[in-house]
């Protein structure tokens, strides 16, 4: 697959044929020769971070294969031009259908459930159930791809890491993600775990069950973020108020219940408090199985608690770059 027949099945990377923008460059739909339908990210020429990016997704999804995982088609660098290649989504991304009145109505409970489920399942593969112990770092909606089942595909490894079988947890100096699903220990401390990706899970769980997004919350009398808002309404019993309207019809009661318990057991602030994520798939299909009380979630930013690390470092050295999500 060379650069010419990108650039042809992309019509010169048009901004018709642009499917979304990220922090390293952007995506484009193509069609092949054949008739094949792909996409092509085009990382940006402007910054050494996205050779790096690059770099690192290549060597981690090249080792992976899941049904809740993108697939990786190709990839190539040729002067200043580097594009990976990908299986195409013809249902695009979940921030597409979550945050707006048109999308949210097209997806019912079931399909809400499923996309929750998808999500864990993909995730126990990454911390759990490949060969390696792979740390996302950046899991938000616009990384959930969808296809055109609706299935789930956890997408963008760039900023993923991988831990040894006997690390826990380890820290960087320069912390990258995106406000409202970075852990507050990754965040302010640069300590990062698979708790960290829980807590991102948890966030997007509650979002999925809202319609409402993490970082773009109106603050309430009783609530300054979408965090703090759940907790509220489950202290006073009425989780029921937390949910999208729409979903009022479709939605098992028991079950969309259960989720906002997950989902805030997942965001708690002590990430040794927070359950891993094959507890969290369990935990969603078993009806049977009593929950934990969840604690107060990390909505603000205060105390944070240190998890085991692998490594040590000043936090007053960590230089957080931060993307902030806008409807597209």
């Amino acid at each position: 697959m060379d650069l010419d027949t990108i650039i042809t099945a992309t019509d010169n990377f048009s901004d018709s044929n642009k499917l979304g923008q990220g922090g390293f460059g952007s995506v484009y739909k193509g069609i092949l020769p054949d008739g094949k339908e792909i996409a092509a990210k085009r990382l940006s020429r402007k910054t050494w971070q996205g050779l790096e990016e690059f770099k690192n997704e290549i060597i981690l999804i090249s080792k992976l294969q899941h049904k809740n995982l993108v697939r990786l088609l190709g990839c190539g660098i040729k002067g200043d031009e580097k594009l990976l290649i990908y299986e195409f989504m013809p249902n695009r991304s979940l921030d597409m259908f979550i945050f707006n009145s048109e999308g949210q109505a097209q997806l019912d409970w079931k399909t809400r459930y499923n996309i929750i489920c998808g999500i864990g399942r993909g995730l126990v593969y990454l911390h759990e159930d490949s060969r390696l112990k792979i740390i996302h770092r950046d899991l938000k909606p616009s990384n959930v791809l969808l296809d055109h089942e609706m299935v789930v595909k956890i997408s963008d490894f760039g900023m993923a890491r991988i831990l040894s079988e006997t690390q826990n947890a380890a820290d960087t100096k320069r912390v990258i993600g995106t406000y409202g699903y970075m852990a507050p220990e990754y965040a302010m401390a640069g300590q990062f775990s698979v708790k960290s990706d829980v807590f991102s899970f948890g966030v997007i769980v509650l979002e999925i069950i809202s319609g409402k997004r993490s970082s773009g919350f109106y603050f309430t009398e009783h609530a300054e973020t979408l965090l703090a808002y759940a907790w509220h309404l489950w202290n006073e019993g009425k989780e029921l108020e937390f949910v999208d309207p729409l979903l009022m019809e479709t939605c098992s009661t028991e079950q969309v219940v259960k989720c906002i318990h997950v989902g805030l057991l997942c965001v708690q602030e002590d990430p040794s408090d927070r359950p891993t994520m094959s507890s969290v798939v369990v935990l969603l299909g078993d009806e049977t199985i009593a929950l934990p009380q969840p604690k107060q979630p990390a909505f603000s930013v205060g105390r944070i608690v240190p998890i085991d690390k692998s490594s040590t470092a000043d936090p007053s050295l960590n230089l957080i770059t931060i993307s902030v999500l806008h409807p597209r």
